[in-house]
């Protein structure tokens, strides 16, 4: 269950939020969005794979960090085992959300910071301080207030990245067959990764086309990322726990 409610210093004055990472925190997670100004930060420790969202059929970019639901290979000792955490993750329990406001007569939705108020991470006796004790904000939530703003931006740009790879039809599904240390043999489904050989094969202007538009990078970055599947394999076979 979720509690999101508009923050402010008054109601939530003596909120504090845990940073430890584990899956008691919600840190259990399979994967987590991503976007492309992320790229050359999330394919330097995760394999970037496309999921569908069943709602709108659209796809959107997520890096991966395990081979099953409630799976992150990458919680170790209460702390997250690699040097970056992509923003999705990083900001919770915080969100974007809208509040009207009136702006010269004229009635307009302004971006607001939210919080889920049932999230594990919200605490009143051990964290990092929201609000300074004498007013303002702490430098805690400075950050996440600019997280905040850099995701809601990168977010946005998913469905036309995505939408000009489907239109080229670079965009195709793809099964991972894994056997574990343990002899179990396992397999990867339900994501969507790019043609290499599509994209190798694209005309120059085509090619230019993607440039221009800035997605020509992040297309070999979501492909070089895919190194990173075998650096999932290494990471469950030290800690198997039985099937995928």
């Amino acid at each position: 269950m979720t509690n999101h409610v508009l923050l402010n210093s008054i109601d939530h004055k003596d909120i504090k939020i845990v940073t430890e990472r584990s899956a008691e925190y919600g840190d259990n997670l399979w994967y987590a969005q991503t976007f492309i100004q992320e790229f050359k930060h999330v394919q330097a420790h995760y394999p970037i794979v496309f999921q569908k969202n069943p709602e709108n059929d659209e796809y959107f970019p997520v890096a991966l960090f395990g081979f099953k639901n409630e799976e992150n290979l990458f919680l170790k000792n209460k702390r997250w085992d690699a040097h970056y955490i992509p923003l999705s993750v990083k900001r919770l329990p915080f969100y974007i959300g809208f509040q009207e406001s009136d702006s010269y007569g004229a009635s307009e939705n302004q971006r607001v910071i939210s919080i889920d108020l049932d999230s594990p991470r919200v605490s009143k006796e051990k964290g990092i301080d929201l609000f300074l004790e004498f007013g303002g904000n702490s430098q805690y939530l400075e950050e996440m207030a600019n997280i905040l703003e850099t995701l809601h931006h990168g977010l946005q740009g998913n469905a036309a990245f995505c939408k000009a790879l489907e239109s080229l039809n670079l965009i195709e599904s793809f099964t991972l067959k894994v056997q574990l240390h343990d002899g179990s043999n396992n397999q990867l489904m339900g994501f969507s990764t790019i043609n290499e050989d599509a994209l190798n094969n694209l005309s120059d202007d085509k090619l230019v086309e993607l440039h221009r538009a800035g997605y020509l990078q992040a297309a070999y970055l979501m492909l070089a990322s895919q190194v990173h599947f075998q650096d999932l394999v290494e990471r469950k076979n030290r800690n198997v726990s039985g099937p995928m």
